[in-house]
């Protein structure tokens, strides 16, 4: 691999196709429909719920009902807004314009007031829920408060997934198919047991999104899976990714992974706004980007990436290459926790800096060394 180079990309598209295949073959051996009790714990989606008591683990006993409703829940806050759960530290909180002040030389994510264990996740004690492969086929669905053993593929419009753990031994943990809209996933966790899934036991999407509609993310803890949050248009912020769990795919070849990967090609706006993005990958074992923006399908265009705590891939950030426009990467603490350079062979690649509308602005190093990307070749 040249240092420019971006690793030759395994077979996304088909995984995809092939998991499709794979899992509507199994939907008639599960069900298909949500229980219908009524939700309660924690009010909607608001991030002041947490509190320090609030226990991480599922418990067989939970404080409150839990279950699934057909109620629209209310609108979330502002990715740009301040969680008020966000653990205090001698670091400023961002302006309300989103850009933050200077934020270098933390210890951690955490110590520089970028999302973690503490941050994200389910505030809410949850009811253990076996459910294998399900499949979701009723709008304005939400699932609170369930720690869900399997996988969800949704059918449907307005679908929330709040205050939930799944746990999967899938393709994805998530998937929203074409043709709908509206899915929120808020104060999860998504995770999967390594050496159990469909990939030569690996698991590859904790969300994916196949549609060209936009979806939100927020607030969760995501771990394991190799191409971890998987959309071409979405809003995503305040996650916490990280221990991404590398594996030789069907293929024979080490899985290239990625905390947030695009394909390009897509229809809306993707922002990624306020995360903690690890991949702590070795390059040996398929380290690809923390955030691979690819032109594997289509052009790269109107992507916002603002504000995030990134390190680890190969290149900690792939910028869309040649024909990419719109793209936005502002206010990045690009973190050496992992690589001198924040990634294996350096902190972007693939930047087009002629791109109309492309940004690039105030992307610092976490010891404060301002960066500045090298053009596209």
């Amino acid at each position: 691999m040249t240092r420019m180079s971006r690793p030759t990309r395994r077979h996304s598209l088909q995984g995809l196709l092939l998991a499709a295949l794979l899992t509507v073959a199994s939907a008639a051996c599960s069900g298909s429909e949500p229980d219908k009790s009524a939700s309660a714990g924690c009010p909607k989606d608001r991030p002041s719920c947490r509190t320090s008591a609030a226990p991480k683990a599922s418990s067989a006993t939970p404080s409150a009902e839990t279950g699934e409703a057909t109620g629209t829940p209310a609108a979330s806050p502002s990715p740009s807004s301040t969680p008020s759960a966000r653990p205090s530290s001698s670091a400023k909180a961002p302006t309300p314009s989103g850009a933050p002040a200077a934020r270098t030389g933390c210890a951690s994510p955490g110590a520089c007031g970028f999302p973690d264990a503490r941050t994200t996740g389910p505030r809410t004690r949850l009811t253990p829920k076996k459910t294998g492969y399900r499949t979701i086929r009723t709008d304005g669905t939400v699932i609170r408060g369930q720690d869900i053993t399997g996988s969800l593929d949704i059918y449907a419009d307005n679908v929330t997934i709040i205050d939930t753990k799944i746990t999967s031994d899938s393709w994805w943990g998530i998937n929203l198919r074409p043709g709908f809209s509206g899915l929120r996933v808020l104060h999860s966790t998504i995770t999967a047991v390594p050496g159990t899934g469909p990939d030569n036991g690996g698991v590859d999407y904790a969300v994916s999104n196949m549609g060209g509609s936009s979806i939100e993310v927020g607030w969760c803890d995501i771990s394991v899976f190799g191409d971890a949050l998987s959309m071409g248009q979405g809003n995503i912020h305040d996650n916490y990714v990280h221990d991404i769990e590398p594996f030789v795919n069907l293929g024979g070849e080490w899985q290239h992974t990625n905390a947030v990967i695009s394909g390009g090609g897509n229809t809306g706006h993707l922002a990624i706004r306020h995360n903690t993005l690890l991949n702590e990958t070795s390059l040996k074992q398929g380290a690809s980007g923390s955030i691979g923006l690819f032109a594997d399908v289509g052009v790269v265009r109107n992507v916002t990436v603002d504000d995030n705590w990134i390190a680890g891939g190969a290149y900690a950030l792939y910028g869309g290459s040649t024909g990419a426009t719109g793209i936005k990467v502002t206010d990045n603490i690009f973190s050496t926790e992992f690589h001198p350079a924040s990634g294996g062979y350096g902190v972007v690649a693939h930047w087009n800096d002629k791109g109309a509308g492309n940004v690039w602005r105030n992307n610092r190093l976490s010891d404060g060394r301002l960066v500045t990307p090298e053009p596209a070749s």
